[in-house]
């Protein structure tokens, strides 16, 4: 149903979307604490990390689905050249 993406996508264009989209940064942030955690030897099983990697992947193809549900298009980042 979704379109391949030919480039980086931004948070935005509907609050719906954007929600999702800082949900998956919330969970990505999540992610990199637990890796932290991890790496100063304090338990975290790493199925946990496994886990939480996916939730975030799920969350990122959600809020494009949320998008195309609601017909607003993906905000496109625009590298600045020169």
């Amino acid at each position: 149903v979704l379109p391949p993406m030919k480039s980086f996508i931004l948070p935005g264009g509907h609050v719906a979307v954007s929600t999702t989209h800082i949900a998956r940064c919330i969970c990505r942030r999540t992610e990199r604490l637990c890796v932290n955690m991890q790496e100063h030897e304090l338990f975290i099983d790493p199925l946990v990390i496994k886990y939480i990697n996916r939730l975030s992947d799920y969350l990122f193809v959600l809020s494009r689905y949320v998008g195309h549900l609601l017909q607003v298009g993906e905000v496109v980042w625009k590298p600045r050249v020169g």
